[in-house]
């Protein structure tokens, strides 16, 4: 666990941009998460449904967002993770990253960290908006 460091409400984590996403990328998720509905990656049946084109499994950018907060805290440190769909992304969408502390306290295993988390598109929209526990010293 990481000690003697110091956390305060609204420190900030550096944001991270990732680069724009493509078909590619959203395949390879299904690929690796075995969700293969093809609304994430045939452009005809997304269209017929309604769709201007395919978007992203959520949980590709959950994942993001996850190992963004994880790379700051720690994948040791985190005791929960939540998020909530926002919005849809798109192929070429770019997704900017942030975290803020908005709680530190002192807990019977140690101190916790509560970060609130974004995960943005280029127009500055929310895909997710998130929250993660960690814990810091014990």
């Amino acid at each position: 666990m990481t000690t003697s460091i110091s956390y305060t409400v609204g420190q900030e984590a550096p944001p991270r941009t990732y680069p724009p996403l493509t078909r590619t990328d959203f395949v390879k998720y299904q690929g690796a998460s075995g969700d293969f509905h093809p609304l994430h990656h045939d452009d005809v049946f997304a269209k017929e449904t309604g769709f201007p084109s395919v978007f992203s499994v959520g949980m590709l950018q959950a994942g993001m967002l996850a190992s963004y907060a994880t790379d700051w805290l720690g994948v040791e440190a985190v005791r929960r993770f939540k998020i909530r769909f926002a919005e849809k992304v798109w192929p070429g969408d770019e997704l900017t990253c942030s975290a803020t502390i908005i709680d530190v306290r002192e807990a019977d295993d140690g101190r916790r960290v509560l970060v609130e988390l974004h995960c943005a598109r280029q127009n500055g929209v929310d895909a997710l908006i998130g929250e993660a526990e960690f814990l810091v010293d014990i």
